[in-house]
């Protein structure tokens, strides 16, 4: 179980009660735009359009919202040139983390990222210092409320999951990036409500975080987060169930 998946559910549901932050349509709107620029406007031809859109679609972005961000990435309309780049490092106690950013000054980005970093008590490393430790997956998280774990087991097995976990808070379903949108499909259909769904980098292998550990590292994660230019960040830290409820409060 990824801990950085169960952290994703924790800050779903504080999200619910903190309105004031508002919508992060401008991230969604580049990563709308990028997905086109990079794939063209067909989204029958380009999943991942249909992802970064379904995304916006989620936030409850306007439809021409989205039509215009497309339309800047196929060149019909005036926008900045963004490009990806990818930021490796190391959080406290040895934690890699990639922070992957679309941005339009990559010199801007990179020295505020070694702040973020430095101020975290980590350290921005070169360029695959971390990535060989992940691999692209489709990744989906469910509340463990709301449906049992063998119910998710059927669905998900059924459609292409390489994989199911459950803690006392989430399932977390896994699966290669071409089967993604047939299991998200199929989940849907279930009537299964996902708590997040992404392709997105996991790693083969984790750090336990005790309480203590698990606050430093998710500030330099929620610093990076929250950053303008970035669009996700993937971990290899795990989160014990019980240090889960401690953030939780």
């Amino acid at each position: 179980m990824s801990g950085h998946s169960k952290w994703s559910t924790i800050k779903h549901k504080k999200a619910r009660l903190d309105a004031k932050r508002g919508k992060n349509w401008s991230k969604l709107a580049r990563n709308v735009t990028l997905a086109a620029k990079t794939g063209g406007a067909n989204m029958m031809d380009n999943p991942r359009l249909r992802l970064a859109v379904d995304k916006a679609k989620a936030d409850n972005m306007p439809k021409d919202t989205i039509e215009k961000a497309i339309k800047k990435g196929t060149g019909d309309l005036e926008g900045a040139n963004y490009e990806e780049v990818l930021y490796e490092g190391y959080a406290a106690h040895g934690v890699a983390l990639m922070a992957a950013a679309v941005t339009d000054n990559r010199n801007r980005t990179g020295g505020e990222m070694r702040k973020l970093f430095e101020r975290g008590g980590g350290n921005l490393g070169s360029s695959n210092c971390v990535a060989w430790m992940f691999t692209q997956k489709g990744v989906f998280a469910i509340n463990a409320d709301g449906v049992s774990e063998e119910r998710i087991m059927e669905i998900a097995l059924d459609n292409g999951a390489d994989d199911v976990t459950s803690s006392v808070h989430v399932h977390e379903v896994t699966c290669e990036p071409e089967a993604f949108e047939g299991l998200k499909t199929a989940l849907e259909s279930a009537g299964i409500e996902l708590q997040a769904a992404d392709i997105t980098n996991i790693a083969g292998d984790s750090i336990v975080l005790d309480l203590d550990g698990a606050r430093k590292v998710l500030r330099l994660v929620e610093a990076l987060e929250d950053h303008d230019d970035v669009e996700s960040v993937s971990s290899n830290f795990d989160i014990p169930d019980d240090v889960v409820a401690e953030l939780s409060k």
